[in-house]
């Protein structure tokens, strides 16, 4: 017995072609091309035990601290998870934590000056990163792009 699928035409060419202009796949390679390039540059400067999955954590502390709850929503993960990273965070040293004043049940996160000069590298990263993209598709399209982006995140809703 032959199924209807057998009937069908796959067309190659056709999805080659859709592939190569696929949003998610493109933004896909550029996250992880970025990723690579951020972690070697920064395994370089001494953060050898620095991932680019930390930055979704470390982003949201700000001077005045964030509790691990606050941090947990703030990067949309469990609490659960969060306390890992913390753990994982203040024996790297990038972060420190204090008791909170307001509540003796919870810390206050902070971030370490290891921490401070992580932020310091990696924007000097960047800048190389963005130098690199603006050698290839010119200083205009790159902010165009960006705008685009920021257009899209927010005006999309927001994650569940």
């Amino acid at each position: 017995m032959i199924s209807e699928e057998a009937n069908i035409s796959y067309d190659f060419a056709h999805y080659r072609s859709l592939r190569e202009r696929s949003f998610g796949r493109l933004m896909m390679r550029l996250k992880r091309y970025m990723a690579n390039f951020l972690e070697g540059k920064l395994h370089e400067l001494g953060f050898d035990d620095f991932k680019v999955s930390y930055l979704s954590f470390l982003s949201h502390i700000e001077e005045a601290g964030i509790t691990n709850s606050e941090l947990a929503r703030h990067a949309c993960v469990t609490k659960q998870m969060m306390s890992k990273t913390v753990s994982l965070l203040e024996a790297s040293g990038y972060i420190y934590l204090k008791k909170n004043e307001n509540d003796s049940r919870s810390s206050i996160i902070y971030l370490s000056d290891r921490g401070k000069s992580l932020f310091i590298a990696l924007t000097q990263c960047m800048q190389e990163l963005r130098q690199q993209f603006d050698a290839i598709a010119g200083a205009e399209q790159i902010d165009n792009m960006l705008d685009t982006m920021i257009l899209l995140v927010n005006e999309l809703p927001t994650e569940q």
